[in-house]
Formats: structure tokens, sequence, C-alpha cells
């Protein structure tokens, strides 16, 4: 489920007594909500998977023991969690079920006896299939069209994710007339299956994620269900999801057998995961799961154990479900890849958003078919929680992690080692500039823009489109300008010089003339721009605007204190805090000197507003909802040429906010906060008044 354990559980004796244990149970639960709104709607656990069963296993065992104080409420009485705002929820044909889950061969065992038991004791077959570690999802099609796509939600109400499954391209839009007749179906049919994100992808993800300074996804099964339910489907298909399908309903009797129903999976064209056996006993399913256990890390995906499967359909009916998980069906949990190994120091890196992270530099051992020699330690606050020290001897995993991370110290293997403490440098190790770590953030960052270490993302930005717009200036050359040496600094581009272009590889003459003429003509963009393009943390488009409007030059920004930042719109503590300190780092206030040197912008534009005299002007909106007569482009043009200005969020600085059809959670806020709300009519009177 996670990274950061936060387990209260006590597994050792109870107090004796009635009371004793339902508080147990009542914390149990309240543990497992708290570890599920974090998983399934916040898609940010605290948790690893073992941990999160723990906790369930102690609070089944528990309700079995008192079934007296189970309740209807109880997590261990439902599927999953509940959908998040902004999607319509759809109840499925039929509850998409969790898997109960074994970690033993002998549990494994104890599954089968329990199913040939029910089954008379006959002979029982079984398909054992790879636990695909991603996002469960519904799939119907009618008259052999993609209709609808459902994410599982809480296994009986799912959110509709049609248009973001479309763009998932293993998944058919349309199946073949013809297949559809040879497998004796009439195109009428629901699949289900798991949306995935590839370790590639993945990568190439949390790549781009950092770039924009923005919160990396702990494992690929976060990635993909936080993909899934983005509100924009053209950036769900920049995400390179998959779809593997292991199940398809029809609402009539088609087929006899998991395996048929696999085949015929295949055989539409549906992508079926192919490392799936039909098995003739427990001992050959066991022989399945041993001999993924080891070749797991040869797979493009994550797995995280194998599911194993009743083949007969007759016999899956016979055995029905529980509340929660069918008895025909279990899911085998593969043991974490944990190793024991000794922190020969702790080392900190720089990322390309100035991020710093401690780096745990190991004495190498083989884990999961690598060999390991660092483990990360994510941030200060993680080495404290540890009690890490340099010289222990740790215990490091492999799990749902794509990089290794330490779990814990082994304490008692302290005695007669040298130890040392880690204290986090005050000063970037890259550039010696300022470290700062903002109030309520994990990470410490290095806020010198020019900063070797993240000098490359900082130019890729600056010439950003929606920055400076340097169209020239693609990721090759940005390589080649800061390899060479000759960009140390933003401001170093306006220095450049055609023969300092032309001896880069792949670089004629008239290339080098139009880049110096784009960098040229990047000295005319507005302030607002030129804000955005340095790259202060939490400062995007939207608030440089805001910024640039208010202060009118980068001298007022710049000698601004926290307290005048905050008078600003959408301007909170911690944007505030991070403009201040941005300012304050010297080597920062160099650079727009620099820069103020070369021509470009430091006074904002003046602003035509179409009624100068208007009541309006200085007053925040915020739209909610869809309007009839406006678009949102529309609406918002019309308050910003009356001197008004259109906020996303709804704060104590907001006048009003326009509430048209299907308003989400803002209109909530607004009421909350006592702003006036205006309905369409409302919002046209208001400029009959102006």
């Amino acid at each position: 489920m996670g990274c950061t354990p936060k387990l209260h559980l006590n597994m050792g004796s109870m107090t004796s007594g009635h009371k004793s244990i339902h508080q147990e149970i009542e914390n149990l639960r309240e543990q497992i909500r708290h570890h599920e709104h974090r998983y399934y709607v916040l898609d940010d656990p605290e948790i690893s998977d073992p941990e999160f069963d723990l906790l369930m296993n102690r609070l089944k065992k528990l309700e079995a023991q008192h079934p007296e104080l189970i309740t209807p409420d109880s997590p261990s009485r439902r599927v999953g969690g509940k959908p998040r705002e902004g999607f319509v929820q759809v109840a499925h044909s039929a509850p998409m079920m969790s898997l109960d889950n074994v970690y033993t061969e002998q549990e494994l065992r104890d599954f089968d006896r329990k199913v040939r038991e029910a089954a008379g004791n006959g002979k029982v077959g079984y398909v054992a299939e790879l636990k695909l570690d991603g996002m469960s999802m519904a799939v119907v099609y009618h008259r052999g069209a993609l209709q609808r796509a459902i994410t599982r939600g809480n296994g009986i109400v799912g959110e509709d994710v049609t248009e973001n499954a479309r763009t998932i391209r293993s998944l058919p839009l349309s199946l073949s007339p013809a297949r559809l007749t040879k497998a004796h179906l009439d195109g009428d049919l629901e699949v289900r299956g798991e949306v995935l994100l590839a370790k590639k992808a993945f990568d190439r993800l949390n790549d781009q994620r950092e770039r924009a300074g923005l919160p990396k996804f702990a494992n690929p099964r976060n990635a993909a269900a936080g993909s899934i339910r983005l509100l924009e489907p053209s950036i769900v298909a920049q995400r390179q999801l998959d779809y593997f399908c292991y199940l398809i309903t029809t609402g009539r009797p088609v087929f006899t057998e998991q395996a048929q129903v696999l085949s015929t999976l295949a055989d539409l064209g549906f992508k079926v995961n192919p490392h799936w056996k039909r098995c003739a006993s427990i001992e050959d399913v066991l022989e399945f799961c041993r001999s993924w256990e080891d070749r797991r890390e040869t797979l493009p995906y994550e797995i995280d154990g194998i599911v194993v499967k009743v083949n007969s359909l007759a016999l899956q009916a016979e055995l029905g479900s529980t509340a929660k998980a069918p008895r025909w069906a279990v899911a085998y949990k593969y043991a974490a890849r944990q190793v024991v190994t000794q922190v020969r120091d702790v080392v900190v890196s720089v990322g390309r958003t100035g991020a710093l992270t401690p780096v745990a530099i190991l004495e190498p051992v083989a884990l999961g078919g690598v060999t390991v020699g660092r483990a990360t330690l994510h941030n200060e606050d993680e080495i404290r929680r540890l009690g890490l020290k340099i010289g222990d001897m740790v215990v490091v995993e492999r799990g749902g992690e794509v990089i290794p991370k330490v779990v814990r110290v082994e304490t008692d293997e302290r005695q007669g080692r040298h130890l040392r403490e880690f204290d986090m440098p005050l000063k970037c190790p890259v550039c010696g500039g300022k470290v700062v770590r903002e109030e309520g953030e994990a990470a410490s960052r290095c806020i010198n823009i020019d900063c070797p270490a993240r000098l490359r993302e900082s130019i890729r930005h600056f010439a950003g489109r929606r920055a400076m717009a340097i169209d020239g200036l693609g990721d090759v050359l940005v390589d080649q300008l800061v390899e060479t040496g000759l960009v140390r600094s933003l401001a170093d581009l306006y220095e450049l010089r055609e023969d300092d272009l032309t001896k880069l590889a792949r670089m004629g003459r008239k290339s080098a003339q139009n880049i110096l003429a784009e960098i040229d003509q990047s000295r005319k963009r507005p302030l607002d721009r030129l804000i955005f393009a340095l790259g202060i943390r939490f400062v995007g488009e939207r608030t440089a605007g805001i910024l640039a409007e208010q202060f009118g030059s980068m001298d007022r920004l710049a000698e601004a204190v926290v307290e005048e930042l905050q008078t600003a719109a959408e301007v909170g503590p911690k944007v505030a805090a991070s403009i201040y300190s941005f300012f304050k780092e010297p080597r920062n206030r160099e650079l727009v000197e620099r820069l103020r040197r070369q021509g470009l912008q430091m006074k904002a534009q003046e602003k035509r507003v179409t009624h100068r005299d208007s009541r309006l002007v200085g007053q925040t909106f915020v739209l909610t909802g869809t309007l009839q007569k406006y678009s949102r482009d529309e609406a918002k043009e019309k308050i910003e040429s009356a001197g008004g200005h259109v906020a996303g969020l709804v704060s104590k600085k907001t006048n009003y906010v326009v509430a048209g059809s299907d308003p989400g959670s803002k209109l909530e806020k607004a009421r909350t906060l006592g702003i006036k709300i205006l309905s369409e009519e409302d919002f046209d009177e208001l400029f009959h008044e102006s």
C-alpha cells in the first residue's frame, strides 16, 4: 500500500474483558478506514500491503471470535473505497469482489482442502494466473461496441471513466462480428481486467513529474489508479496505460471453464496475460507459484503474487462467495523482497527540481535478482523515524517499489559498531546555495535556480512555450549547452553568439541564427511570463499573472515581505514563503539583475479595463458548474474586462461564486465561508448594475 508504516497494532496479549476487546476492534476499524481512504481515495498510501493485511486479518480474527460485535459498516464487511468527486457513479452489474490472501504454501493447501471438501472430495482443477499489480476496471460492450468503463470503486458502485478508458490502446473500441459469432456471443458482454502501467512508462512518468516539481508516484499501481481517474483524457493518453483482461460475463451460460474464458478473450482481441496455466492439482499450482517468485523481476510490469481460481465455472457457482470474496479463488501473495546489509554512508543527491534526497550507500547485496548498493531514505523525517545512523545494519526491501528502500534498523546489531549521526546539510552540496524546507513540506530544497544539479530543468522550464517561448531550445541542445559550459546560468542564454552555437554538433549557421532570433524575441515577453519562467516553487501561470498585476514590477515583488505577498489573490502562506525565500537567495537576485541588463521586461504592461469605474475592479470571482449563456473563457473575459479577477479556488479572498448547473464542491465551500453566490441571472444583473 505504500512506504511509510503508521501501524498502531498491538499483537501482544490483550487486556482482559469484553470492553477492551470492543475498544481494540474499534481502533482497528478506525486505522483501516484511514488507510483505505489514503489508498483508494487519495492514491497516497502510508503503509505497505503486508502491513495493511496484518490490520485486516487481526480485525477478521477478533470479529470471528466475537460475532456480536460485528457491525454493518465494518471494513471487513465491504469490498473497497468510495469514488471521488468529478465522475458519475455507476452500479456494477455484479459486485467486483476482492480476493482473500494467503501467504504460505500450507495456507494454499488449506484453501484446496476446503474447495475439495465442498466439492465432495472429488478431483479439482485450477487455473493459475499472475496477480497483476494494477487497478480493476469493468468494460461493457453493447452490440460489439465499447459502451462504458467503470472503476471498481467500492465493489458495488464505481466511477464512469469511459473517455479515459478509450485512450488505452490495448483495449478494443469495437469487437469483430466474425469473432463474436465464432465465440457464440452476440456482442452484449462485460469484460473485467486490470489497468496497468509498465515499469518503463512508470519511470518516464515519474521523470516528468520530477521535472514539473510534482511528487513522484510510489509505484506503478498508484500511478495507474491516479491516471485513470484524471479529468483530462488527453493527459491520460500520454500515460501509456495498459489493460489485461481476465473475465468475461454475458448474463447467460456460454463457458464451462475459466481456461476457456481466457482463451476466448484472447480470440476476441483482448489483451490477456500469456503467463497463465491450467493446473490439474494444487501441487501443480504450487510449482507454478514457485517458478514465478524469482522470475517476476524479468517481467515488464509489476506482479505481487499468483491468483488461483477453480477452473470449473459450475463448481465456482456452487462454491459461491462470502460478503467480501469468492470461495473459489484466492491470491497467493509473495513475501516482500528483503535483505539485511550495512549502511556505509549517507549522501545527499540534488534532483532536477532542487529537492535534496538522502541516499543510503550500502554494502552491496543481492536482492530480487539484482545487486543493490544504494537505497532511498526519502527525506530527513524518514531518517528520524527509522532512527538510522551511519554504520547501522538495516533491512532493505524491494516490494512494489522500483527503487530499494530501507524498511527498518536492526538496533540489536549495534553493539561494537562505530556509528555516526546524519545531519541534513544547510547548504546545497552541489552549488553551496541556501537550502530551505517550507512549512508542511517533507523535502528540503536548493532554491538557487542556476544550481548545476537543476540547471538543465531550469532552462527547459524557462524556455517553455508558456514561459519565455524559446522554441529552438530542445532537450538535445540544452544538454549540449550545459555539458560544454556555454550556459552556466539562465542569463548566459542572452550572451550566446553565433560562433558559440555553430561549434556544437549538428548545428549549422542558419539554425544558430534562428535560435538566437528566438532568444532575442523572448526579451519582449511580459513580466508575468518572466515570473513564471523563473520557476519559483508553487508559482504557476495564474499566480504569476496575479503577482505581476498586483506588484507591477519585479523590484516590488522581490522586496515584498510575506505578509504583503499574502494580500494577493490566491497567494497563501506557503506560496508567499516560497516567493520570499526565492528572492532572499543572493544567487537568484544576481540572476534577476543580469536578466535586467539583458533587456528583459521587469515592469508589468498596463492592463486595459473596459469599465474603469466599475465596482468590479479588484473583485475576485470563482466559476463552478456549467453556464448556459457563456463558456468558461467567455465568462472569464467578461469579468476581467470589467476589472475583476477569476480564481480557480474558493478562499476567504473570494468575493463571488458564480454557480451554473451541476456545481462542484466549490459551491459548498462558498456557503461555508459565507461568500455571495450568484446564479447566471444574478451574474448578468451584476454587469447591468456595474
